[in-house]
Order: structure tokens, then sequence, then C-alpha cells
């Protein structure tokens, strides 16, 4: 059985390796657009190569929990992720690439990383074992229209695609019936208008919530102010939830940062006892426990309280504004900045497309998906790899199975 891969990127050659030691005697050819494979993997995690999360173990029986529950890492293809994870578990994961001789670390946010703190290790091992099994790559080749493969079996693993325009090989084909979601970006950071928030560049806050006023978009974890607004995990994840949203607002809203990443009651006990603790010093000099005392400035000012006052001396009505602004702090949103170098989109390959046990083309048998080329994405810290891993080890698994069915009628 001859078998051609398109896309040579984290899914793809996932799905090779695991289809060629599944299937010894296929002919195995993996179709790369660029001059070299895996040239995303090498970059993401900041080039230590994010490979999962270990807090998807945190969730429980994979069987047990409803895709909803998933929408909070997988905003868009949940259902099919349960499904993925059932076949390839971020345990299995991690068991898989240490068989492969790769020693793993888990942080404390459960970002696992390769403990060489390197991607090219990952990426070094990946050749290795195409050249081993005797898997041939074609880089430099970019297919215009799957229907010319000559191969008996096809899985499209070209990642995301930022306009239409990158799904033309399925368009221009007797393919073209199958739906693609129009893709739009997903992962980016926010653009503020706000000269006095932009001057306060490089402070972090490691308990923040943010949230899309108006609108039930919410997200939590650390934020970071850049020179252009800005990002951080709570930002980061909250630009996935709301991808679509904000493409439709053209990137103009209104961002809501609560500092303290609590409610209202909590955050008026928890600034009560500050200024108790510290009423007879100024207030300026007596930033909140997590925040800057730049920050801590801004958010005074904001509140429209004097800088030369005293703790004990700002009222009531000074008392409230400061509590509102500590945890309703309001921003426009003047439009989007790119997270790094690691392209994220959402949309794809239509889910009602994809057999969810196996991925495959509900309408074509010999065609399959895995990857980001299907209308599946997840907020930063791992979930985007694990999704590329599980689904290119379930189409080849099914591959597989489906071929040694054939071989038994």
């Amino acid at each position: 059985m001859n078998v051609a891969i398109v896309g040579g990127g984290a899914s793809g050659v996932f799905c090779a390796i695991e289809l060629k030691r599944r299937l010894p005697s296929a002919q195995i050819t993996i179709y790369e657009s660029n001059s070299k494979i895996l040239a995303k993997l090498e970059i993401t995690g900041g080039g230590r190569c994010n490979l999962t999360n270990s807090s998807l173990s945190e969730l429980g029986d994979i069987e047990r929990i409803s895709p909803k529950e998933l929408e909070k890492f997988y905003p868009r293809g949940a259902s099919l992720m349960k499904r993925a994870l059932a076949s390839l578990s971020q345990r299995q994961t991690m068991q898989w690439f240490e068989n492969e001789g790769v020693k793993l670390t888990i942080q404390e946010d459960g970002c696992v990383f390769p403990a060489s703190q390197n991607a090219m290790e990952i990426v070094s091992m990946f050749k290795r074992r195409l050249k081993e099994l005797d898997i041939k790559v074609v880089c430099n080749k970019k297919i215009e229209n799957i229907e010319a493969l000559q191969e008996d079996i096809i899985v499209i693993t070209a990642g995301g695609q930022p306009s239409p325009s990158g799904f033309a090989m399925l368009q221009t084909t007797k393919y073209k019936d199958i739906e693609i979601v129009p893709p739009c970006p997903s992962l980016f950071t926010f653009n503020i208008d706000c000269a006095p928030l932009k001057r306060l560049a490089g402070c972090v806050v490691e308990a923040a919530a943010v949230s899309l006023a108006s609108t039930r978009f919410t997200s939590n974890g650390a934020l970071l102010i850049t020179d252009w607004g800005v990002s951080g995990p709570a930002i980061l994840k909250l630009s996935s939830y709301a991808a679509r949203y904000l493409k439709e607002k053209s990137y103009q809203a209104e961002l809501i940062i609560n500092w303290l990443g609590a409610d209202y009651s909590s955050a008026s006990k928890i600034l009560k006892g500050h200024i108790e603790s510290a009423a007879a010093k100024k207030l300026l000099n007596i930033p909140l426990r997590g925040l800057t005392g730049r920050l801590w400035e801004l958010i005074v000012s904001r509140s429209g309280i004097r800088e030369d006052i005293t703790a004990a001396e700002i009222g009531t009505k000074g008392f409230n504004r400061l509590v509102n602004t500590l945890i309703n702090d309001t921003y426009p949103i003047t439009g989007k900045g790119r997270f790094k170098d690691e392209f994220v989109t959402c949309g794809g390959v239509a889910i009602k497309e994809i057999a969810l046990a196996t991925m495959q083309c509900k309408r074509y048998p010999n065609l399959y998906f895995a990857g980001e080329i299907i209308d599946i994405d997840a907020i930063t810290g791992g979930y985007n790899l694990q999704a590329a891993w599980s689904t290119g080890y379930t189409a080849a698994r099914s591959i597989a199975l489906n071929n040694t069915l054939t071989q038994q009628a």
C-alpha cells in the first residue's frame, strides 16, 4: 500500500512514523512545500518545544468528561479531541517520547518540555526515525491538487492556513465539496491605545483576569504589559477563546483587566487590610502585593485619587473607585499583534466532515486529515501539539487497521 502524507509538520511526521511501525510494508512519502520538514516545531515553545501539557491528566478519565469541559483547552474541536485523546492521551504521549530516548521535564504550569530545553532534540529524533524506517521525504514540493497524487491513501497534515487559498489543494479537485471553515488568526497579543500603560512595558502581573466587555469571553493567568499593549498567557487564552468574535469586530473591542483576579468583595477586603496596615503612609508608596510600584501608581491615577494623600485619607468614595479600577480597569483594543513566530489559526476542514474515531473523511474513504488543517485549535501551553500527536496517531492506527481488515477479507 502506498501512502501520501501532505505536510511535513508535527502531525504528518508523527503519523508517518506510527503508521510505518504498524504497517512495515507500507510505502510512505511525506510531501513538504518548504525547504525542510518540522520548521514550525523548531520554534515552538520559544525554541524549547512545548510537547504537551500535564493539566489534561487532571481531567480524569477522558471517556467520562464532556466536550464542554475540553473547550477551556480546545475552543474549537473539543468533540474531536475527546476521541483523539482516547486514542493517545497526554500521558501516553509523554511515554512515547520517553521511549524514544527523550527525557522530559514538567513545569509548574503543566507545560511539558524536553529536559534539554531544546526543540532541535525533538526534530533530530524525528529525522532519525524517518531515515531508519525508510520513509521518503520530498521537500520543496507544493501539492496543488491532491487528485494528482498516485498513492492509495492520502493524509492531509498541511497545518493551519492563514487564508482560504491555503485549501486550494482540496477546492480544485473532486474533493471540493468538503466544507472548509474560513480561517482566522488565534493566539495573538492585543494592541492597546494607552500611552501610560505602554510606558510600563515589561511589567508582569502573575494572577490577573481579563475579559471582553459585553461578552462572556474571559480568561486568567499571567499578564505582560508590552510596548504595544498586553500579552502573556491570560491574553493569549482570551484571544483563542474570542478569535472569531474579534475578527468580526476588526480587532476593535474593550478589554477589562482585573489586576487582582478577585471579585469585588474579596478585592475590598484585600485593599481594606492593606490600607489599615499602612494608614499613615503615602498611598502611592504602598503598592498592593503582586503589583509593581509603577503599575500601582497608574491604577491610583486612573482611580482619580490625588498623589499626595495618605492611605488613611482615601475616603469611602476614593476607596470604592480604587477597588473598581483594580478589578474593572478598561482599555481599548485597537488591533492584534502576532504571537512571536508561532502562527496558529482556527478554521479548516469542518469537524462534521471527519469520522472522529478514525480521522477518515466521511465522503472519501481514501482521505484522512490530522493536525491543524482541521478546524481545531487550542490555547497556548502545549495543547496544539498534543492535538497534532493525537490526531496523527489516530489516523495512522485507523489506516493500519483498515488495511489489515481488507487483507483478511
